[in-house]
């Protein structure tokens, strides 16, 4: 059975519309996770920037009279 399924699964890549459709995909999820990764890093820089933001208030609270 397995066999089988290997066989049928590697005929359908003999089609090249099949072929193209999935390099297209493939191309598509690359392009999707690299814009993810870019997101990450933006959420990253960003979430710094408050904590460091959020740290000089704290110390400027800190300083002003009762």
């Amino acid at each position: 059975m397995a066999k089988a399924l290997l066989g049928y699964m590697s005929s359908d890549l003999r089609d090249p519309s099949r072929a193209d459709r999935l390099a297209a995909e493939v191309r598509r999820l690359r392009d999707r996770v690299g814009d993810l990764e870019a997101l990450v890093l933006r959420l990253q820089e960003d979430n710094d920037r408050l904590t460091a933001d959020r740290a000089t208030w704290a110390q400027l609270e800190e300083m002003q009279p009762a």
